[in-house]
């Protein structure tokens, strides 16, 4: 299988948590990252973490969430650099939904990843080559009491970044969906991060997980491989078989 080496990388949501893991994992001499987020202070601390491993690396201040501001920024960025691989990394999570909370999730997690890719896409397909990684979850596939809106957001990613592959791959582009169970990032909450513990997966370990999927143009990253089946299998069974073990689950947290 043809591995393939990435000079010229844009990752958005590059601030903290997977995106600074993957930012990290990704730099190295000769290579060149733009990395998107919205705290200057955080995005400058990756990026000198990326610089201190030889990349060159500039940053970008934007809310993927304003569309225009995001096409401007990005398409100025990739006419410079011709990005080879582009990471829709960016998005949000919130343990204790409100109507506001949810709109804040949708227009983040789902409009986030088409302003990011619209021209970006565009840009791609003309040079005829190019690498998309898109950020989804394991609640993709089915959820057991989890913010809803989160899971809605991840499972759109999840079904775009699948019809994307298969639309694109005529055209030399390939598109991997990404989809990891609970990372080690500030955006996990303290009751779950007091539930798992240990099974927590590092974000240096997720970043290296993601790469190599990546590289190989992998349709879709998974892992914890034994959380992937797991998932995968409860997707698979009935829904009413799998609300009784939703409704076991919401007892059991209120307990």
């Amino acid at each position: 299988m043809t591995h393939q080496t990435f000079k010229s990388v844009l990752i958005t949501g590059a601030s903290s948590g997977l995106g600074a893991a993957l930012s990290a994992e990704l730099a190295g001499d000769g290579v060149h990252l733009v990395l998107v987020g919205r705290d200057a202070i955080r995005l400058e601390t990756t990026a000198n973490a990326c610089r201190t491993r030889g990349a060159m690396v500039e940053t970008c201040v934007i809310d993927i969430t304003d569309a225009d501001q995001t096409a401007k920024a990005l398409s100025e960025a990739d006419a410079r650099h011709a990005f080879d691989l582009v990471v829709a990394n960016a998005g949000v999570a919130f343990g204790q939904e409100t109507p506001e909370s949810a709109q804040l999730t949708v227009d983040t997690n789902v409009s986030g990843v088409l302003n990011t890719l619209h021209d970006i896409q565009a840009g791609m397909i003309a040079r005829g080559h190019g690498q998309i990684g898109l950020v989804s979850s394991l609640a993709a596939f089915r959820v057991l009491g989890g913010p809803p809106a989160y899971a809605a957001s991840k499972a759109w990613i999840r079904i775009y970044g699948e019809a994307l592959r298969g639309r694109l791959a005529r055209k030399g582009i390939g598109v991997t969906v990404i989809c990891p169970g609970f990372v080690d990032t500030p955006m996990v909450d303290e009751r779950t991060r007091s539930a798992l513990g240990d099974q927590l997966i590092k974000a240096e370990d997720a970043a290296r997980e993601i790469r190599r999927g990546l590289e190989r143009n992998a349709p879709r990253v998974t892992f914890p491989k034994g959380a992937g089946w797991r998932i995968w299998w409860l997707a698979t069974l009935p829904v009413w078989f799998t609300d009784r073990k939703i409704m076991r689950s919401y007892r059991a947290a209120k307990k």
